[in-house]
C-alpha cells in the first residue's frame, strides 16, 4: 500500500511539473484529440504535415493549441494545457 501511495504521489509531482509521459499524452491524445487528427488535418503520422509543426517546436505549437485554431477548440478539448501540450508530445512522437 505505501508503494502504491508514493507512486500516485510521485505521478502527480511530474504532471505539476509538467513532465508528462507519452503514455500520458496518448491518453489525452485518445480521449480529446484522435477524433478529428485520425480524419483532418494535420493527421497523426503524416510526416511531411507535421514536419513544419515540429520544427516550430513543442512548445509553440502546445501553445497555439491552448489557445485554438479554427474548427480546433481551446486545448483541442483537453481538460487542462499540461495535458494539451502531452497530447502535442505525444502526436510529435508519432508523426516524426
Amino acid at each position: 500500500m505505501k508503494r502504491a501511495v508514493f507512486v500516485l504521489a510521485a505521478t502527480a509531482a511530474l504532471v505539476t511539473a509538467g513532465q508528462v509521459s507519452a503514455a500520458d499524452g496518448k491518453a489525452v491524445y485518445d480521449k480529446s484529440c484522435a477524433g478529428c487528427h485520425a480524419a483532418m488535418a494535420p493527421k497523426t503520422g503524416d510526416k511531411a504535415a507535421f514536419a513544419p509543426l515540429i520544427k516550430q517546436g513543442v512548445n509553440a505549437v502546445a501553445a497555439v493549441v491552448i489557445k485554438g485554431k479554427g474548427a480546433m477548440p481551446p486545448k483541442g478539448g483537453a481538460a487542462s494545457d499540461t495535458d494539451a501540450k502531452a497530447a502535442v508530445e505525444y502526436m510529435f512522437s508519432k508523426s516524426k
